[in-house]
């Protein structure tokens, strides 16, 4: 099966040079979707595709990264022959103009496309929407008729955006997907409880989106929190931690106020969240909470440790 008819992604060459003011590298692949082009890294894909791996880039946008960490990953664990690897590539306007890219590609505004926000262009899209439009493309039978697992896996503010994804995604997949969220700064909370004391009057914004489920974006219009929380706990979820991810003064780690309500540091937020997922359903979460012993704030750590590689590959 030829990879133009699998995906219908038309190749272009790497932008290389490196920008402080964008992205050092804009992704070779583009996606072809409804509300314009999206930039993509994609793996060789085998002869039989019965595995997609989609994974998340952070703020810094570093789609290549990811696709290489997760294609050493695909090879520790063998499943390189059966393993397509997806990396989007969510551009911003500012990578856009530095690279001078075309304007047919779908790109945000700064960060807006962590929390599910709209393009800024050519069309309005909501990241989670990008999302949506992958995971039934590598779903269609005709396209992809040997795939059976698809996992959408994120590390840091990558991790972030597949926590959320998972909260607010709608519609039925045909091909349930499994959520890896690896060392997020932070996670959507269902109300207003959190682990620890703070005062709300001086931290308005802590149960707003996407700390919370007030101000919801445009793409969850119509559901109510408790759609979206009956929704999020039959998820396939993984929290994958680094037990040694406890720097309450990392540079990358969310240091506001309303992050700072759900714990000091990523290793006991997450088990703060987890913690606060099992009192509010103890029976009948399809959730699990995996540490990774020696390994910090690293995604290539964390995806190609023992523990990531089970998590990734269902081994």
């Amino acid at each position: 099966m030829k990879w133009a008819a699998v995906i219908a992604l038309v190749l272009c060459g790497t932008v290389a040079q490196a920008n402080e003011q964008g992205v050092a590298v804009v992704a070779q692949g583009r996606l072809q979707l409804k509300g314009g082009a999206m930039a993509v890294a994609v793996s060789p894909p085998p002869a039989s595709i019965q595995r997609v791996l989609i994974v998340l880039h952070g703020r810094l946008r570093n789609a290549e990264t990811y696709l290489h960490s997760a294609e050493k990953a695909t090879e520790q664990a063998g499943q390189q022959a059966t393993t397509l690897i997806i990396a989007p590539q969510f551009l911003n306007e500012q990578d856009v103009a530095r690279h001078s890219l075309g304007s047919d590609l779908l790109r945000w505004q700064g960060n807006d496309w962590m929390a599910g926000a709209l393009s800024t262009g050519p069309q309005p899209v909501s990241s989670f929407q990008v999302l949506d439009d992958i995971v039934a493309r590598v779903s269609d039978r005709q396209q992809f008729p040997d795939v059976k697992d698809i996992v959408i896996a994120g590390h840091s503010g990558g991790a972030q955006v597949v926590q959320r994804y998972a909260l607010l995604a709608h519609g039925q997949f045909r091909i349930n997907p499994r959520f890896v969220v690896a060392n997020p700064s932070s996670y959507a909370y269902f109300d207003a409880q959190r682990p620890m004391a703070f005062d709300p009057a001086s931290c308005p914004g802590f149960d707003r989106w996407k700390y919370g489920l007030q101000h919801l974006p445009a793409y969850a219009a119509g559901l109510t929190p408790v759609q979206l929380e009956n929704n999020y706990i039959k998820r396939d979820i993984v929290y994958l931690l680094g037990q040694q991810d406890v720097d309450p003064e990392h540079p990358a780690l969310d240091k506001s106020c309303e992050a700072q309500a759900q714990g000091p540091y990523r290793l006991l937020r997450g088990r703060f969240f987890f913690d606060y997922l099992t009192r509010r359903h103890p029976e009948g979460l399809n959730q699990r909470l995996i540490e990774v012993p020696g390994v910090g704030h690293d995604g290539d750590g964390m995806f190609n440790s023992a523990e990531g590689l089970k998590v990734l590959f269902g081994q």
